[in-house]
């Protein structure tokens, strides 16, 4: 784990579950795989309190256990779960894209909270649904547990393990550690469950009387469990970040080419995208009838000019979409992995053009299409002066975007008999530019915090404030008396206040930007490591 890493983590830890949680995560990110009673020694931290940190940790699938040989249980954090904490505005928005509102607040619930049963998530986010909503207006729990439904269908939700019900013998290790098992069959599979007592609930609402035949329960009643009791539920990021994938390669496509091409590519990506893995190389085959047939009828594309697309796509030199087959009208697929790695192509290219200009962006091209140059044949395939070139290739040769490689013609190494050959190597290039973008996300983080404690007086006063105008709206104060409230904050203070809001936008913005990139190299370089896995089990 490198340094930046474990930075980024510690902040994020640090920001959103506080310092006791961000101290045992950053501990065991730094240690490797530790005991409940060392984690507490070394940390010196009381162990009650180490236990709830590593409950959190691991009610976030931030961190997870194991029963060690000698029957101990140890605890190891999760660096790359902890990451895409980054990425959980991006996850809500992309639900509330797909779902509305109520596919918003589902995947905002599970996130703040980890993992949820289904029942309690959907009166959550019914009765917070309710209150934005008008007097008049109710709203079913059946609704929002049709989205939730929807959201399982499409694998945006999953399943967790359930906790193995086998009885072991005194003394075995699963009696130390509970053991999860997963069902692949069973992970997108939603239990019935009864609205009845929804219903109830908002006819009490409409009539504000409470049903006679709730009355005459008795309390204990109230204590039954829910029929999903022990069945939770967890955002499945996996799924988004194949949704993210989509897109990305989608507006690719459409930056290339045309809108047509790109809803071709979408519609193929949709056609496969519950069938397809996230770890496959490629989608699954389709013919051109069966594009044709799930085409969108609002384009008016003939069967002819789908064709004159498809050869188009699979001819181009971004090798995004291939054809695997003349069955059928021509079986076609999307070279998931390509694409990828020319996505990442791209954003390397566009991080030299800003850092060393255009004229060094041309070189680092010329080096990525030919592979191996010497000296002479960069300066003339580029048509820089030599000066100029070796200035530009002697600073991206000290900051690593480019290395040198020697080729001896005899074995005395004599730099005249040597040839010197420059190239790039993609995979160790993207991998510094994603060390160095963690770098960003906690200089980020850490001017935001900068910024809010500087200016802490200034927010509190503004939000007694904002607290004593409402209480005084409720109770219904006159205009006058609301603008003498308004006034005990000055101009300057409000000017203050209006530049720590577009700073810490701002922030934010540059967050969410610098994470689209840090998603990109990651799963490029995720890919890569799939494929040398891929041949070795073979």
């Amino acid at each position: 784990m490198t340094h930046f890493e474990t930075q980024i983590c510690s902040c994020l830890l640090q920001a959103h579950y506080g310092e006791i949680v961000a101290k045992v995560g950053t501990h065991l990110i730094c240690t490797g795989c530790q005991p409940l009673r060392l984690i507490a020694n070394d940390t010196e931290t009381p162990i009650d309190q180490v236990k709830k940190a590593l409950c959190v940790l691991i009610h976030h699938n931030f961190a997870s256990y194991h029963v060690h040989k000698r029957g101990f249980v140890e605890y190891e954090v999760h660096c790359a779960h902890i990451i895409r904490i980054l990425r959980y505005p991006r996850y809500i928005y992309s639900a509330k894209t797909l779902y509305g509102d109520t596919g918003e607040l589902i995947v905002e619930e599970l996130l703040q909270n980890g993992k949820m049963t289904m029942s309690t998530v959907v009166k959550k986010v019914a009765d917070r649904l309710r209150e934005t909503m008008e007097d008049n207006k109710t709203r079913e729990h059946s609704e929002t547990s049709n989205t939730f439904v929807r959201l399982v269908q499409t694998h945006f939700l999953q399943k967790c393990g359930l906790v193995s019900e086998s009885v072991t013998a005194e003394g075995s290790q699963l009696s130390r550690a509970p053991t999860l098992i997963t069902d692949e069959k069973e992970m997108y599979t939603v239990p019935n469950l009864s609205v009845g007592a929804q219903g109830k609930r908002r006819r009490m609402s409409e009539d504000g009387t409470e049903p006679k035949s709730k009355r005459s329960k008795p309390e204990h009643s109230d204590q039954e469990l829910p029929p999903d009791d022990g069945i939770y539920w967890q955002v499945n990021f996996e799924r988004f970040h194949q949704h993210f994938r989509d897109q990305a390669i989608v507006a690719a496509v459409n930056n290339k080419l045309d809108q047509t091409s790109s809803e071709i590519v979408r519609t193929m990506l949709r056609m496969s995208e519950v069938t397809t893995s996230s770890s496959s190389s490629h989608t699954q085959p389709l013919s051109s009838n069966e594009i044709f047939r799930a085409f969108p009828p609002g384009y008016n594309l003939s069967k002819p000019v789908l064709d004159q697309y498809l050869t188009l796509l699979s001819d181009d030199p971004m090798e995004f979409v291939g054809k695997s087959g003349d069955s059928g009208g021509g079986m076609f697929v999307i070279n998931l992995h390509r694409a990828l790695a020319s996505l990442a192509r791209a954003t390397v290219e566009s991080v030299v053009q800003e850092r060393f200009g255009s004229r060094s962006a041309r070189i680092f091209r010329l080096l990525l299409r030919k592979r191996h140059l010497e000296q002479k044949q960069v300066e003339d395939f580029a048509m820089i002066p030599a000066k100029e070139a070796k200035e530009m290739m002697y600073r991206m040769l000290s900051e690593n975007y480019i290395s040198l490689q020697e080729i001896p013609k005899t074995p005395d190494h004599a730099p005249s008999r040597t040839f010197y050959l420059y190239t790039v190597n993609l995979l160790p290039t993207a991998r510094m530019i994603l060390q160095r973008c963690y770098k960003t996300v906690v200089n980020l983080i850490n001017r935001r915090e900068y910024e809010t404690r500087e200016n802490k007086r200034l927010l509190e006063k503004s939000q007694r404030i904002e607290a004593i105008m409402a209480s005084m709206q409720a109770t219904g104060a006159e205009e006058q008396q609301l603008q003498e409230i308004e006034e005990m904050i000055t101009a300057p203070e409000q000017q203050q206040l209006e530049t720590l809001k577009h700073n810490v936008n701002m922030l934010d913005s540059s967050e969410n930007q610098v994470d689209e990139t840090i998603f990109i190299l990651e799963s490029y370089i995720n890919t890569t490591r799939i494929e040398k896995e891929v041949p070795s089990k073979r």
